[in-house]
């Protein structure tokens, strides 16, 4: 794009025929799910692809998530098990990706895996994504459509904000329900979490009878989201803060006196849906020291602890 600002398009039938469009031309366009914005490119383009990392910063060694209209769709590239079918058929559309064995005639690029021999999809439940989905008529790449590391897009004016006309367009469908991206389980072997997300792992477990294994080592990742560092503000960011010191913002949880508040109420699912939008508010306000209430470990608090322990990380 060589425009100065970022070409925004409606979520009606013309826009997301033009975004299929841009697509088809191995071009870069963000849309909205229900967890967060992602950055699509065609997963069968290598060009494209290279384009997402190229847009993003981000490290070539971390996989992307295809993204597909249906589980008849994801099955044209990777092979099902009973437990992945069993997780699909409770969880998709949704905020769910699996990890599954790629098939050889895939015509997936190889950018898009990583040069593993697995391959991350999900089913997306927003209308605005399987609308886009229907008129590309192919997988799409899209990790979340923000500068590898730092904060998560839950509004298409994020997405601006963040990458501009490094990429061709934006799908603006207003905000993002979930607002924490998905749960990662690899159904490759015994079933495996690789990422806290907008599925609770409870409701996982209890779906299966039995529960996950635990995460490997981010170091080397197989899936989107596992690096150390991610998701991060500017400012240095302190956890399990009972209140601010001198000097920090306060981002709070439940009935303190704090400067932004995930939720006042200490209900998870407002506070995942706000987590990122607070974050990038934080960045707003210029905070450079960030104290972050405790946030309970289960449920989406889960997936809460995951995002914040990775912003908080040495980076």
């Amino acid at each position: 794009m060589t425009d100065e600002q970022l070409l925004t398009l409606t979520p009606d039938v013309a826009g997301l025929e033009k975004a299929a469009a841009i697509l088809r031309g191995g071009g870069l366009v963000s849309f909205p799910t229900e967890t967060v914005y992602g950055l699509g490119a065609d997963a069968r383009n290598d060009a494209a692809v290279a384009g997402i990392y190229a847009a993003k910063g981000r490290p070539s060694f971390n996989p992307l998530i295809v993204h597909l209209p249906d589980m008849a769709a994801a099955e044209t590239y990777c092979d099902f098990n009973e437990t992945a079918r069993q997780l699909a058929g409770a969880f998709w559309p949704g905020a769910l990706t699996l990890v599954l064995p790629l098939k050889a005639d895939a015509g997936i690029s190889k950018l898009v895996t990583a040069g593993l021999d697995t391959l991350a999809v999900r089913v997306p439940d927003h209308r605005v994504a399987a609308g886009l989905l229907r008129a590309f008529g192919g997988p799409v790449a899209a990790p979340s459509a923000n500068p590898s590391g730092k904060i998560s897009p839950t509004t298409a004016a994020h997405v601006a904000a963040g990458l501009g006309t490094r990429i061709d367009a934006v799908v603006d469908g207003g905000d993002c329900a979930v607002g924490v991206e998905s749960t990662i389980v690899s159904c490759v072997g015994a079933p495996a979490l690789l990422r806290a997300g907008g599925i609770p792992v409870e409701a996982l477990e209890a779906c299966l009878g039995h529960p996950l294994q635990a995460p490997h080592d981010p170091a080397t990742p197989t899936a989107p989201g596992q690096l150390a560092s991610h998701y991060a503000p500017r400012g240095k960011v302190r956890l399990n803060a009972p209140y601010a010191k001198q000097g920090e913002v306060l981002l709070g949880f439940g009935p303190v006196d704090a400067d932004l508040n995930l939720s006042q109420a200490g209900d998870l699912t407002e506070a995942a849906a706000r987590l990122f939008a607070c974050l990038h508010a934080l960045d707003a306000m210029g905070a450079d020291a960030i104290a972050v209430s405790p946030i309970p470990d289960h449920g989406l608090g889960r997936a809460i602890n995951d995002r914040l322990k990775r912003a908080a990380a040495p980076r």
